[in-house]
Protein backbone atom coordinates (compact mmCIF):
# COMPACT_ATOMS: atom_id res chain seq x y z
CA UNK A 1 0.00 0.00 0.00
CA UNK A 2 1.50 3.80 -0.89
CA UNK A 3 0.92 6.10 1.68
CA UNK A 4 1.43 9.69 2.03
CA UNK A 5 4.10 10.38 4.75
CA UNK A 6 3.78 13.17 6.87
CA UNK A 7 7.46 14.22 8.39
CA UNK A 8 6.28 16.54 11.69
CA UNK A 9 9.61 17.20 12.94
CA UNK A 10 10.57 20.90 13.53
CA UNK A 11 14.92 20.38 12.74
CA UNK A 12 16.13 20.79 9.36
CA UNK A 13 18.65 17.51 9.58
CA UNK A 14 16.15 15.28 11.08
CA UNK A 15 14.05 15.91 8.34
CA UNK A 16 16.71 15.50 5.45
CA UNK A 17 18.09 12.08 7.23
CA UNK A 18 13.85 11.00 7.10
CA UNK A 19 13.94 12.13 3.81
CA UNK A 20 16.84 9.87 2.90
CA UNK A 21 15.27 6.52 4.68
CA UNK A 22 11.51 7.16 3.57
CA UNK A 23 12.71 7.61 -0.30
CA UNK A 24 14.41 4.09 -0.14
CA UNK A 25 10.59 2.29 0.74
CA UNK A 26 8.59 0.95 -1.31
CA UNK A 27 5.39 1.97 0.00
CA UNK A 28 6.37 5.91 0.27
CA UNK A 29 3.94 8.50 -1.93
CA UNK A 30 3.73 11.97 -1.54
CA UNK A 31 6.10 13.01 1.39
CA UNK A 32 4.83 16.22 3.24
CA UNK A 33 6.55 18.42 6.01
CA UNK A 34 5.00 19.86 9.13
CA UNK A 35 7.12 22.01 11.41
CA UNK A 36 4.61 22.52 14.51
CA UNK A 37 0.74 21.75 15.35
CA UNK A 38 -0.94 23.52 13.03
CA UNK A 39 0.35 22.68 9.82
CA UNK A 40 0.03 19.09 10.94
CA UNK A 41 -3.63 19.51 11.65
CA UNK A 42 -4.31 21.32 8.14
CA UNK A 43 -2.57 18.11 6.44
CA UNK A 44 -3.98 15.25 8.34
CA UNK A 45 -7.76 15.72 6.98
CA UNK A 46 -6.53 15.27 3.28
CA UNK A 47 -4.12 12.41 4.37
CA UNK A 48 -6.61 10.17 6.02
CA UNK A 49 -4.20 6.87 6.50
CA UNK A 50 -1.05 9.05 6.17
CA UNK A 51 1.77 7.79 8.33
CA UNK A 52 3.08 10.91 10.16
CA UNK A 53 6.78 10.82 11.69
CA UNK A 54 6.75 12.93 15.08
CA UNK A 55 9.61 13.83 16.99
CA UNK A 56 7.38 14.29 20.20
CA UNK A 57 9.66 15.37 22.55
CA UNK A 58 10.26 18.28 20.26
CA UNK A 59 7.18 19.40 18.52
CA UNK A 60 4.59 21.68 20.03
CA UNK A 61 1.77 18.87 21.54
CA UNK A 62 0.64 19.71 25.43
CA UNK A 63 1.00 16.51 26.41
CA UNK A 64 0.36 12.39 25.82
CA UNK A 65 -3.41 13.08 26.36
CA UNK A 66 -3.43 15.18 23.63
CA UNK A 67 -1.71 13.25 21.45
CA UNK A 68 -3.97 10.14 21.89
CA UNK A 69 -6.72 12.69 21.40
CA UNK A 70 -4.95 13.04 17.85
CA UNK A 71 -4.62 9.12 17.01
CA UNK A 72 -8.78 8.84 17.70
CA UNK A 73 -9.47 12.10 15.67
CA UNK A 74 -7.20 10.43 12.63
CA UNK A 75 -7.93 6.57 12.80
CA UNK A 76 -6.08 5.23 10.05
CA UNK A 77 -3.11 7.26 10.30
CA UNK A 78 0.22 5.20 11.56
CA UNK A 79 1.99 7.16 13.95
CA UNK A 80 6.01 6.44 13.88
CA UNK A 81 7.05 8.79 17.48
CA UNK A 82 10.81 9.03 16.15
CA UNK A 83 12.80 11.19 18.83
CA UNK A 84 15.83 11.16 21.00
CA UNK A 85 14.57 9.91 24.49
CA UNK A 86 11.08 8.85 25.84
CA UNK A 87 9.96 8.70 29.56
CA UNK A 88 8.88 4.62 30.35
CA UNK A 89 5.38 5.98 31.72
CA UNK A 90 5.01 7.48 28.23
CA UNK A 91 6.49 4.37 26.65
CA UNK A 92 4.52 2.12 28.50
CA UNK A 93 0.75 4.23 27.54
CA UNK A 94 1.55 4.66 23.88
CA UNK A 95 2.85 1.39 23.25
CA UNK A 96 -0.59 0.22 23.99
CA UNK A 97 -1.83 2.15 20.85
CA UNK A 98 -1.99 -0.35 17.96
CA UNK A 99 -1.28 2.67 15.30
CA UNK A 100 1.74 4.20 17.11
CA UNK A 101 5.41 2.60 16.10
CA UNK A 102 8.39 3.57 18.43
CA UNK A 103 11.97 4.73 17.54
CA UNK A 104 14.65 6.54 18.84
CA UNK A 105 16.76 8.11 16.95
CA UNK A 106 19.98 6.48 17.65
CA UNK A 107 18.61 2.82 16.28
CA UNK A 108 20.93 1.39 13.69
CA UNK A 109 19.65 2.55 9.82
CA UNK A 110 18.38 -1.25 9.29
CA UNK A 111 16.10 -1.13 13.01
CA UNK A 112 14.84 2.44 11.01
CA UNK A 113 14.26 1.02 7.92
CA UNK A 114 12.34 -1.80 9.67
CA UNK A 115 10.05 0.33 11.61
CA UNK A 116 9.11 2.73 8.71
CA UNK A 117 8.16 -0.40 6.90
CA UNK A 118 5.98 -2.13 9.47
CA UNK A 119 3.97 1.73 9.91
CA UNK A 120 3.82 1.73 5.86
CA UNK A 121 2.19 -2.03 6.39
CA UNK A 122 -0.28 -0.96 9.32
CA UNK A 123 1.48 -2.83 11.96
CA UNK A 124 3.07 -1.63 15.32
CA UNK A 125 6.82 -1.76 15.96
CA UNK A 126 8.97 -1.15 18.81
CA UNK A 127 12.51 -0.69 18.51
CA UNK A 128 14.71 -3.56 20.45
CA UNK A 129 16.19 -1.23 22.54
CA UNK A 130 12.53 0.15 24.12
CA UNK A 131 11.03 -3.45 24.29
CA UNK A 132 14.40 -4.34 26.79
CA UNK A 133 13.04 -1.31 29.05
CA UNK A 134 9.64 -2.40 28.76
CA UNK A 135 10.57 -6.09 29.66
CA UNK A 136 13.48 -4.90 32.53
CA UNK A 137 11.63 -2.23 34.14
CA UNK A 138 8.71 -2.57 36.72
CA UNK A 139 5.08 -0.91 35.57
CA UNK A 140 5.32 0.57 39.10
CA UNK A 141 7.76 2.93 40.41
CA UNK A 142 8.57 4.07 44.48
CA UNK A 143 7.80 7.93 45.05
CA UNK A 144 9.94 10.09 43.16
CA UNK A 145 12.39 12.10 45.57
CA UNK A 146 14.38 15.46 44.54
CA UNK A 147 17.03 16.73 45.65
CA UNK A 148 17.11 20.80 46.83
CA UNK A 149 19.33 21.42 43.15
CA UNK A 150 16.27 19.18 41.11
CA UNK A 151 13.31 21.06 43.03
CA UNK A 152 14.59 24.06 42.11
CA UNK A 153 15.08 23.90 38.26
CA UNK A 154 11.80 22.06 38.58
CA UNK A 155 10.34 25.59 39.91
CA UNK A 156 12.22 27.44 37.57
CA UNK A 157 11.48 25.33 34.59
CA UNK A 158 7.43 25.62 35.28
CA UNK A 159 7.59 29.31 35.70
CA UNK A 160 8.48 29.39 31.92
CA UNK A 161 12.59 30.11 32.65
CA UNK A 162 14.76 29.00 29.65
CA UNK A 163 17.75 27.15 29.53
CA UNK A 164 19.73 30.30 29.64
CA UNK A 165 17.65 31.89 32.45
CA UNK A 166 18.11 29.53 34.83
CA UNK A 167 21.44 28.77 34.40
CA UNK A 168 21.97 32.71 34.92
CA UNK A 169 19.16 32.60 37.97
CA UNK A 170 21.84 29.57 39.40
CA UNK A 171 25.06 31.30 38.30
CA UNK A 172 26.08 28.57 36.39
CA UNK A 173 26.87 26.96 32.45
CA UNK A 174 24.09 26.11 29.70
CA UNK A 175 25.38 22.55 29.81
CA UNK A 176 25.24 22.09 33.32
CA UNK A 177 21.47 23.40 32.97
CA UNK A 178 20.85 21.35 30.44
CA UNK A 179 22.05 18.19 31.91
CA UNK A 180 19.99 18.80 35.56
CA UNK A 181 17.11 19.40 33.52
CA UNK A 182 17.23 16.08 30.95
CA UNK A 183 18.34 14.21 34.24
CA UNK A 184 15.39 15.57 35.80
CA UNK A 185 12.92 14.86 33.31
CA UNK A 186 14.32 11.08 33.35
CA UNK A 187 13.88 11.12 36.91
CA UNK A 188 10.07 12.30 36.80
CA UNK A 189 9.25 10.16 33.99
CA UNK A 190 8.16 13.00 31.84
CA UNK A 191 9.01 14.37 28.14
CA UNK A 192 8.58 18.10 27.89
CA UNK A 193 7.99 21.65 29.82
CA UNK A 194 4.71 21.16 30.09
CA UNK A 195 4.28 17.28 31.69
CA UNK A 196 7.29 19.06 33.83
CA UNK A 197 4.71 21.99 34.68
CA UNK A 198 1.61 19.53 35.27
CA UNK A 199 3.93 17.74 37.82
CA UNK A 200 5.32 20.33 39.54
CA UNK A 201 2.03 21.63 39.93
CA UNK A 202 0.61 18.39 41.49
CA UNK A 203 3.65 17.87 43.62
CA UNK A 204 2.63 21.25 44.98
CA UNK A 205 6.35 22.69 43.56
CA UNK A 206 4.69 25.73 42.75
CA UNK A 207 1.32 27.14 43.61
CA UNK A 208 -1.05 28.16 40.41
CA UNK A 209 -1.03 31.61 40.70
CA UNK A 210 2.95 31.39 41.19
CA UNK A 211 2.45 29.98 37.75
CA UNK A 212 0.31 32.35 35.70
CA UNK A 213 2.62 35.35 36.88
Amino acid sequence: MVRTCVLADNQDVSRAGLRFFLERLPGTGRIEEAADKASLMSLLPDCPEAVVVLDYTLFDLKGVEELIILLRRFPLVRWVLFSHELSEAFIRRVSAEESVCLLLKDCSATEILEGLSEAFCGRQYICRQLRGLLAQVPAGREAVVLTPAETEILKLVARGLSVKEIARERVSSVHTIVTHKKNLFRKLGVNNVYEATKYALRAGVVEMVEYYI
